[in-house]
């Protein structure tokens, strides 16, 4: 992969390939879950956390090695029967799959099940063989294999379904390679030479397949990423260009929702329903209610509630939280801050560290200077209900604007505000009550 990070740690559609064989693992039913590890160990320690139990391989020693540190944890488990064994960095690998494989282990009586994927171009892969009955006598790998042999277009995948005693009892009858590895594809060998039966399965290499490279990488996350648009089309969300529209794993979309192309709906992002979601929009991490339009911005660990209008070139960054029916338009920031049920912030604001209260009107160019720079503090501003700031309001924080209050236009203010007031100038000082102020 050219990198610093562990190869399976490398993200698709939002989540780390070794996320997706643990999951597939666990949907099958599989009883425990053991990762072995190797390079980056601490990295996929963390990423893993406590519900998953792992076993370091010291030495890269091959893949039968590898299975030999999980026999540690699982040899002594007398209710293990089937032991399934993949690679890590396969993250297409689905539960169906490993479902199919047990079931073809038990229902054959072979001793391994193994899976085979049909290629055109078998280049670089271990060839399965097969005997005229079907079942598997021998992996070739490409290095080895006769000219015959190479012509095989079924490849192996490297997932296996292994009879567990069996397994635990024939591993150290492994032997090392010319590089000094340890293969388990010598189990075949061993299995066929005592007369005990090698079954395999096929499944396609959009779901077999390894990743190696950045290349290798993006084909898994074209797989994957239609895999969810297709879910999600089918659960009654329309995508108008499905092609160009980018869903994370766990993302949900209610239905009706509509999401325009160039979107791209990333992390633990949820839209409820009767959304319009786009064009060219980017929502991290956020929670999007129903009847929510959100068009040409970024939401970024936002919650909106229902009914909300946002957009063109709006910017939610962390902690926004905009209430019901609520409008944001051309170029709103907000950040860490409240914006009430019905309020208007149309034009060429930012809202930072702040409470707007409900029904309030934010005047173009109004801005929160909510940053002390001589005490590093951030401060925060209080707009109550029915506000209305003029254009170009200052409201330097900290700084309360009471309920019905009044700003005029390029005011700056400095000190709280009273419920109904109109307050002007630079600095801002009362002038009168609101005309129609109800304080």
């Amino acid at each position: 992969m050219r990198s610093a990070v562990p190869k399976v740690l490398h993200a698709v559609a939002g989540r780390p390939m070794i996320d997706y064989v643990v999951a597939a693992a666990r949907s099958a039913g599989l009883d425990r879950v053991v990762v072995v590890v190797g390079h980056g160990a601490e990295q996929v320690y963390v990423r893993l956390g406590d519900g998953v139990e792992t076993v370091r391989q010291p030495t890269l020693r091959g893949t039968a090695d590898a299975v030999i540190c999980a026999g540690a944890l699982l040899r002594s488990d007398r209710g293990c029967t089937d032991v399934v064994i993949a690679h890590g960095d396969c993250p297409m690998l689905t539960s169906e799959l490993f479902e199919a494989l047990i079931q073809c282990r038990r229902d054959s009586g072979a001793m391994i099940a193994l899976v085979a994927s049909p290629t055109d171009d078998p280049h670089g892969y271990g060839r399965v063989i097969r005997s005229p009955g079907g079942g598997v006598t021998a992996i070739v790998e490409e290095a080895s294999a006769t000219v015959a042999e190479r012509a095989v277009r079924e490849v192996n995948a490297g997932v296996y379904c292994v009879e567990a005693t069996w397994l635990w009892e024939h591993l150290l009858a492994i032997q090392p390679s010319t590089s000094g590895e340890y293969y388990l594809t010598d189990l075949i060998g061993i299995a066929v030479a005592e007369g005990q039966s090698v079954q395999a399965i096929e499944a396609p290499l959009s779901v077999t397949a390894g990743v190696n490279d950045r290349t290798q990488l993006a084909f898994a996350e074209r797989i994957i990423r239609d895999r969810v648009r297709h879910a999600l089309m089918l659960s009654g969300v329309t995508l108008i260009d499905p092609a160009t529209t980018y869903v994370d794993v766990g993302v949900t979309i209610g239905v009706d929702s509509i999401v325009y192309p160039g979107t791209f709906l990333e992390g633990a992002t949820s839209i409820g329903q009767d959304c319009r979601i786009g064009p060219y929009s980017r929502i991290v991490d956020s929670r999007v209610g129903d009847g929510v339009v959100v068009e040409l911005s970024v939401l970024e660990g936002a919650e909106v509630a229902t009914g909300v209008r946002i957009g063109p070139f709006s910017h939610l960054r962390r902690g926004a939280r905009i209430e019901a029916n609520a409008e944001l338009g051309n170029y709103a920031e907000v950040k860490n801050a409240r914006i009430g049920v019905g309020t208007k912030l149309h034009h060429v604001s930012y809202i930072g560290d702040a409470d707007i209260g409900a029904g309030v009107n934010v005047g173009a160019g109004t801005i929160t200077t909510n940053y002390d720079s001589e005490s590093g503090q951030k401060n925060r501003t209080i707009v109550e209900d029915g506000a209305s700031l003029g254009s170009d309001t200052m409201l330097v924080a900290p700084v309360t604007i009471g309920k019905d209050a009044m700003t005029g236009a390029g005011a700056v203010v400095t000190h709280d505000v009273e419920p109904g007031m109109l307050v002007v100038g630079v600095p801002a000082r009362p002038r009168r009550r609101r005309q129609s102020s109800s304080t």
